[in-house]
Formats: C-alpha cells, structure tokens, sequence
C-alpha cells in the first residue's frame, strides 16, 4: 500500500478497521520506509472503528494533516448514509458522526420509539432514499421480512447503534453480534476495543458461547503485537484490563491466543466461524468467502 501510494501520489486512501489494526500489529517501520506526503482524505470503511486504530491511523498514516472519514453504509444502500464531511464536521475516534443530507437515520427499540442519548438501540432508516435496495433477487418475501418487517414503517439496518449527548452515531456492530451474559447484553465492539487499547494487543474479536451458569460466556481471540507469544500471566492481565476498562460483567471467561482471525477477502472478520469453533461445532457451513483457510485449521489446533 505505502509504496504504491508514494509511487502514484495517491491522494485518498480507503480501508477496513481489520487491516489497520494488522498495519499496526507489523508496526511502524513498514510505513516511514516511503513518503505518503500525497495522502489528503483517509476513510474507513467494514465495522466500527476502535478509537486506537483510528488515532494511529490518523498519526502514522495521514501524519496529523488528513481528514478521516469513518463511513457507515450497506451494500442494500446502494451509498454512504452517516460520515463526517471532511472539513466541515468535527471528528471523533471511533464515531461516524451524522447522516448525510437527506439520510433520515434514527436509534430505537424493538417497539421502534426513538431512545435517548448514551443508550444502545437499533439503528433505522426512516425515510426512502435515492440508492436503496429494491428488491432481493428472485426472494422478494425476504427482502420484506428481513428490511421491512422488523421496525414498523422502518428500514431496519440489523446494526446496533448509540447516539451520544452531542448526537454524534456510535455503530455498535451487528445486531447479532451481541453477547447476553446473565441477563445483560454486551456489545462484541464494546469488549474488542478494550482488549485492543492494551499495549500487547493488535486485534481482538469476541463472541458468545453457551453456558449453562450465565446465558452465554464471552470468548475473546486475541492477536498480540509483533509476533508476541501469550501466556497465562497476560491471559489474566487483559481481564483485568476489560474488568476496569468496562466492568466485571464484560470479564472474558475465555481468552485465545492466535496469530490470525479468519476474516473475508474484504478483511471482514468472520465471527460465524469463530462462534462455531469455540462451541466445538465441527461443520462449518459455506467459507467460500474465506481469505485464508488455513487459519481455521490453526485454530482448531489451538482449540485441541
């Protein structure tokens, strides 16, 4: 990437959380070897941002000078739907700000009332827009059910979101990807991201296994930073780190160490997979979108 951006003068670059937090994990000397002076815009696109990912984003990447655009939208939505515009709105690490002009978008219960600031709900979209899906291919039942039929009068995101007291969006991550540990449901995000503001850490993903005590146990696989093995003694300091980072509630029952996470070509990372290997599921469904599957056959190892 750094090469080809000081080759061509490249002035924007766009990319996923997942590969800035591997830059990070290959540190800083990859990127210093070329000049990225050409750089002006930065985007961030595929999950929620952890604010550590974006800060180093902006200090090692844009240099302290670019603009990042943290960008929320959907294949169904045909564009971007809530981003900052460069110049014009303030930025915070790790929210996507506002919707663009004429993006009705709104946090809300199951019941689809509106919730209010600092509280988690589901993220909709209120009103039509220019690019939205019309239809799924030759499945029009799904296209209602799944986008229409959850939130009356509303097209429902599947993403969990939070709105803060400035009215800045904070996506929490898909809908799906929550963890309900005792009665309380915990964001994957939430816990990712104080796994990731340890030192050691370079990239996290947990998920929920069943439990017979708690509803479901939380099960983090953790990437350490340059190649670093794990150990007990840092299994149990990164619990405590989650412990006083968001509480007792989000300790991880179970922490794995490992050099990669199976993540798509897109550098999405594959929590299906990672739920049905921590709960010992032996058929892992289609992975034909699967960058690399010899991470799943590492893991499994690591698993026995």
């Amino acid at each position: 990437f750094w090469q080809i951006i000081a080759k061509y003068g490249v002035s924007i670059f766009y990319t996923a959380p997942t590969a800035i937090r591997t830059f990070i994990k290959w540190g800083d000397s990859w990127v210093k070897k070329h000049d990225l002076s050409s750089l002006r815009l930065l985007g961030s696109v595929g999950e929620p941002i952890n604010p550590e990912a974006w800060m180093w984003y902006r200090k090692v990447i844009g240099g302290e000078r670019c603009p990042i655009v943290d960008t929320w939208w959907q294949t169904e939505t045909g564009g971007i739907m809530i981003s900052p515009i460069p110049g014009a709105i303030a930025t915070k690490p790790g929210s996507a700000t506002f919707p663009l002009p004429g993006i009705a978008a709104d946090v809300v219960t199951r019941e689809g009332k509106s919730v209010g600031a600092n509280q988690g709900g589901l993220l909709i979209v209120r009103k039509p827009w220019p690019g939205m899906l019309r239809t799924i291919y030759r499945d029009p039942e799904r296209y209602k059910t799944n986008y229409f039929a959850q939130i009356d009068g509303a097209y429902f995101t599947g993403d969990g979101a939070r709105r803060d007291q400035d009215g800045y969006l904070w996506i929490m991550g898909r809908v799906d990807d929550v963890i309900n540990v005792s009665g309380h449901r915990l964001g994957t995000m939430e816990i990712e991201s104080a796994l990731v503001s340890h030192i050691t850490v370079a990239e996290a993903a947990c998920i929920g296994r069943p439990d017979d005590m708690k509803g479901q146990a939380v099960v983090a696989f953790v990437t350490l930073e340059g190649g670093r093995k794990g150990d007990d003694k840092l299994r149990e300091e990164l619990r405590a780190h989650v412990v006083k980072e968001i509480g007792a509630l989000a300790r991880p029952d179970d922490i794995r160490f490992t050099e990669a996470l199976p993540k798509t070509r897109s550098g999405k990372i594959m929590r299906r997979l990672l739920r049905q290997i921590a709960s010992g599921d032996q058929t892992l469904g289609d992975t034909t979108t699967l960058e690399d599957l010899s991470v799943l056959s590492k893991l499994r190892d690591d698993e026995e």
